[in-house]
């Protein structure tokens, strides 16, 4: 569990004026999940009392050696911080399709069965470069930016992730694909689940990766983690205090939900800021959070209709979700395999992209 005892000092970069080591907090954020639930019967999952005294000795720790590392830290290292950001394949097309009054950038490449990668807050669909191309050898991958993110445009509304997971059913739709694999990473979980529940016929394995759902197993809990503050951060005066400040905003994300926040290359930062500078994407950005209330209601509709069939694989980051990723999915999904990526938080595609790469070829492959 190395998640919830690692307290070990991380580097970090980029920190804008910020101390190191703000990832810190983050053991307590999974223990203060593993308080909420932590006893199997019979292979269900039992909610049991919360204990609030294991959360507050967690977070006292945890502010202690995020302290400690700040007085301690060390620069990124100049190969790290410096280091290319990862293109796809030149064999990769990119295109713009317009779909339910939003326009998505997608890049395609590959042949063979068709699999859609979705991506999260704080970066876009260029994170699955190194999986790309892996895939690409015997799938068709299909990586769209999502609603108002990336390159794809910043209609008024939609960021609902039932109406975006109707998005991803009209892309695959105008490329002619039936049914794919799908993998997805943080906010793309919730894409992707809201599209896996709609078009339960398409998807035929289904890898999520370091994130919750909303309204699935302990939601409000997790609710009440003080690192997940930015659930509720957006607006107008929100998006003012960000304006020409998105760099630093974004610096928060990568530096606290880091194993190692000097993985998240500069290179990387730098890229992802451009692109979240762009015209209207911070407040596209926000709206993806703001609708998580009604996606709370989406989801339990869906639940209500039965859990997923097709094979899920719930993967979390060793130093982030761990375990708890397939402790959400089994609340929705009724074959779900438990994987963890060592020695990586949050960011898992820059943290640790060859085993992620590894984890997901295999599963997408069907070895056991």
């Amino acid at each position: 569990m190395g998640g919830i005892t690692d307290f070990r000092s991380r580097e970090t970069t980029g920190c804008q004026g910020r101390g190191p080591n703000a990832f810190a907090a983050a053991p307590a954020l999974v223990l203060y999940f593993f308080s909420i639930y932590s006893e199997r019967k019979r292979g269900l999952l039992v909610m049991i009392k919360f204990r609030p005294h294991l959360a507050l000795l967690a977070l006292l720790a945890a502010g202690f050696v995020a302290m400690t590392a700040h007085a301690q830290g060390s620069p990124a290292p100049a190969s790290t911080a410096s280091r290319a950001f990862p293109a796809f394949p030149a064999g990769f097309k990119t295109q713009n399709i317009t779909v339910n009054g939003a326009t998505l950038h997608v890049r395609v490449g590959g042949k063979g069965p068709a699999v859609t990668l979705l991506h999260g807050y704080g970066e876009t669909g260029d994170m699955w470069a190194p999986m790309a191309a892996d895939l690409a050898r015997d799938h068709t991958v299909v990586v769209p930016d999502l609603r108002g993110m990336g390159l794809s445009d910043h209609p008024a509304g939609g960021y609902d992730k039932k109406t975006q997971g109707q998005d991803i059913a009209l892309l695959l739709d105008t490329l002619k694909i039936d049914r794919t694999d799908l993998v997805t990473h943080d906010i793309g979980n919730m894409v992707g689940y809201a599209f896996a529940a709609q078009y339960r016929d398409r998807v035929t394995r289904f890898v999520l990766i370091d994130a919750p759902l909303p309204g699935v197993g302990p939601w409000e809990e997790i609710l009440k983690t003080p690192l997940l503050w930015h659930f509720r951060f957006g607006g107008p005066d929100m998006e003012r205090l960000v304006a020409g400040r998105e760099r630093i905003y974004l610096d928060r994300f990568w530096n606290e939900f880091s194993a190692t926040p000097a993985r998240f290359s500069e290179g990387a930062r730098r890229h992802y800021a451009k692109l979240y500078a762009r015209p209207g994407a911070m407040h596209s950005g926000f709206a993806q959070f703001a609708a998580f209330d009604q996606d709370v209601i989406d989801n339990k509709a869906f639940m209500a209709q039965g859990k997923l069939a097709m094979p899920v694989l719930a993967l979390g980051g060793e130093k982030s979700f761990g375990p708890m990723m397939a402790t959400v999915m089994r609340f929705a999904a009724s074959d779900v395999t438990e994987g963890s990526i060592p020695d990586s938080g949050h960011w898992i595609m820059e943290e640790n992209p060859a085993a992620t790469v590894k984890a997901v070829r295999a599963f997408l492959d069907g070895v056991k």
